[in-house]
């Protein structure tokens, strides 16, 4: 296991990366924290509440506080990242039907600023009433500067990009995993000539991933 973002005190997220070998297990069970997870790739199974699930490469699974689930890696091995979200974030009512397993393929897509788009994996539509856990993809070049009013962490499963701050540039290539604070001025830029660049981000309070402001450049 693997800490990419840490806690902070200000902030309810933190991100860390798990690797699971054939027949490994990974218990999640916590008092106060939701956990987001995404496959990266493998496979393997969880068992929640009784119930048991196929997790594959680009789906998602949702352990809500005080759930206990087991997650069991198959064949070749199971690599996922797990966001964790603590009591003190934002909460929505719920309004949709839990869901626990969600596949790439089965999320909700929409449109983003420009050519950009994403799909919502989690939210409160289906059970994740302190986060939303979402996939992201950026056409080749940059967006306008911009902010967003909630509290982020971004995973990139693979490049090349940049990450722009004022007074900084970042390289992002695969594993690279940043925070972003609400109203924090940036640009993420997707540096390949000629395909999209994919992000998996979650963010507290949940929403929409194209809840996004405009900021005059630096």
């Amino acid at each position: 296991m693997e800490i990419l973002i840490p806690r902070i005190a200000d902030s309810a997220l933190a991100l860390e990366s798990v690797r699971l070998d054939e027949g490994a297990e990974l218990e999640v069970h916590e008092t106060d924290l939701d956990s987001l997870l995404f496959s990266t790739a493998g496979s393997g199974a969880l068992s929640l509440a009784g119930e048991t699930a196929a997790i594959e490469g680009g789906s998602a699974a949702l352990v809500l506080a005080g759930e206990e689930a087991t997650f069991v890696a198959g064949a070749g091995g199971l690599e996922l990242i797990r966001a964790t979200v603590g009591s003190d974030a934002d909460r929505h009512a719920p309004m949709g039907p839990r869901e626990v397993v969600v596949a790439l393929d089965d999320a909700i897509s929409e449109q983003a600023t420009g050519a950009r788009s994403f799909q919502i994996l989690f939210g409160p539509h289906n059970g994740s009433t302190r986060a939303t856990l979402f996939a992201g993809y950026l056409p080749p070049g940059r967006a306008a500067w911009h902010y967003h009013l909630y509290d982020e962490i971004v995973w990139i499963p693979q490049g090349p990009g940049s990450l722009h701050l004022r007074g900084s540039e970042n390289a992002l290539g695969p594993g690279s995993a940043f925070r972003l604070r609400p109203r924090e001025v940036h640009v993420v830029e997707s540096s390949s000539p000629d395909r999209e660049m994919t992000v998996i981000g979650v963010f507290t309070p949940a929403g929409s991933p194209s809840a996004a402001y405009l900021a005059p450049a630096p």
